[in-house]
């Protein structure tokens, strides 16, 4: 009984957006059944917003950076190349 009602439950969750998609083409006024698609194309556009491009400015902050960490790394080998091995 507990299953049933947990399967009937996750249905009714995931029938529920899949529903919203299903109406549009349902609407007989042409206005509203587009205006319909375009609220769902902006809903779909809002979840999958693009990362940021990649600008010049963003490369080169990438770039000074690893160029630090590598005058850092060196920086530290050079130290522990003074501490004595073996002593």
């Amino acid at each position: 009984m507990k299953l049933l009602i947990s399967v009937s439950l996750g249905l009714i969750i995931l029938a529920g957006p899949a529903a919203a998609i299903e109406t549009c083409r349902f609407i007989e006024a042409k206005a509203e059944r587009e205006a319909c698609y375009h609220r769902q194309e902006q809903e779909l556009a809002a979840r999958r917003k693009p990362d940021a491009p990649a600008t010049p400015s963003s490369e080169s902050k990438t770039f000074d950076q690893l160029q630090q960490m590598r005058r850092d790394d060196a920086e530290v080998y050079r130290s522990i190349r003074g501490i004595c091995n073996g002593c």
